[in-house]
């Protein structure tokens, strides 16, 4: 075979190689969509991102005969190495051909590098981070992924395997036709309706008048709601602004809903439109007329994406996610929404497991988590 080489990225022609190569490896793969070329940038910190205002990365890519092959990125987590108090890094980003020698020297190079800002243990995949798109799939593959969900070759997870990564966590996505929804159990009506009327919880849309207030919020709440959720680390409030600004042309405000007590907000709920399909006509390019292309007849998209279900901490055991989700019933019909996805839902989340397998959701992707932590020894 031919030589193989492994170089981190600096300059900016690099930078788009390592961006351009997903198209490359999967050219022949139907259910592939291209990411939004701008904001792999801004993720990979090859432009501004607040992410990165206390955060660093280094990405590398692998060359075999002039033709690139595979790529990584190591990540420090500010964030993660603060709240856990553990000098854990994680890797992303990763792509690569069916090649074990490419793959092994991408994950030293990644290792070494993390290893040198004073990582001693490694989690991955994050792009950069669990409040972006993280997993690797490992069960799906016949399907194109719902926005902002990953898809990758099959061969990916043998080759994490194989440099010395175990799981940690799996996430399962949720796949529903919404004639679903209109056969929900009439224990589950019951259940909301109690909710509803012990507690005083009303829902309402998100505010058309507020919209960027409103975003706001709904970002605060999933802060406040997730500090018990395995690996979670919040939004920082650069973040939190710049998914704001990014989410306010993208999100549907009758799709997104809030639960309130007493006129306070507690919880939310919100949908994304499958972008994808659209991603991919464009070919993950904005400009200059993607964007239009992006947003034009939203009422045209039938498919969406159930993102989030967020309640504060003190009202967690009321049943206000059940509230929440039968509030989504109507708008969801009205709309003509064919198929949604609940992505992503941790194994570790029974809660919402049973209550998605008790409405007839179907498990359709399984995503792994992976660590190299060495295992535990024997008691």
């Amino acid at each position: 075979m031919a030589e193989l080489t492994i170089r981190p990225v600096d300059t900016r022609s690099e930078q788009k190689r390592f961006i351009r190569l997903p198209w490359r490896i999967y050219r022949d793969d139907p259910c592939w969509m291209p990411p939004l070329v701008m904001s792999q940038e801004e993720l990979l910190n090859f432009r501004p991102h607040p992410f990165y205002e206390r955060s660093k990365a280094r990405s590398f890519i692998a060359s075999r005969g002039g033709v690139d092959v595979g790529r990584i990125t190591g990540i420090v987590n500010a964030g993660h190495v603060e709240r856990y108090g553990e000098n854990r890094g994680f890797f992303g980003f990763f792509e690569c051909d069916d090649d074990a020698a490419a793959a092994r020297g991408l994950f030293g190079a990644a290792r070494d590098w993390l290893h040198a800002e004073g990582m001693t243990s490694i989690r991955g995949p994050a792009n950069p981070s669990l409040n972006y798109e993280c997993g690797l799939l490992i069960e799906g593959f016949d399907t194109p992924p719902f926005f902002m969900m990953t898809h990758n070759r099959p061969w990916y997870g043998r080759l994490v395997e194989e440099n010395g990564f175990g799981k940690i966590e799996d996430m399962y996505a949720f796949w529903g036709e919404t004639g679903m929804l209109s056969s929900l159990d009439a224990k589950l009506g019951s259940m909301i309706q109690g909710v509803k009327e012990r507690f005083g919880v009303t829902v309402r849309p998100l505010d058309r008048s507020r919209f960027d207030e409103e975003v706001r919020m709904f970002l605060d709440i999933y802060n406040s709601s997730l500090g018990g959720t395995w690996g979670f680390v919040p939004l920082s409030s650069g973040e939190v602004k710049h998914m704001a600004e990014s989410l306010k042309h993208l999100i549907v405000p009758e799709l997104a809903m809030v639960a309130e007590v007493g006129g306070k907000p507690i919880g939310t709920v919100f949908c994304l439109l499958d972008y994808n399909p659209r991603i991919k006509a464009i070919n993950g390019r904005l400009f200059p007329f993607g964007f239009v292309r992006l947003l034009w007849n939203k009422k045209g998209i039938k498919r969406m994406r159930a993102i989030s279900t967020n309640v504060v901490p003190e009202y967690q055991a009321w049943g206000v996610g059940l509230v929440l989700m039968g509030a989504l019933v109507k708008p969801v019909i009205d709309w003509g929404m064919k198929e949604v996805e609940f992505s992503w839902v941790l194994e570790s989340n029974h809660l919402s497991k049973r209550t998605l397998e008790r409405g007839g959701a179907l498990v359709t992707k399984k995503y792994r988590m992976y660590q190299d932590d060495p295992p535990a020894p024997a008691v």
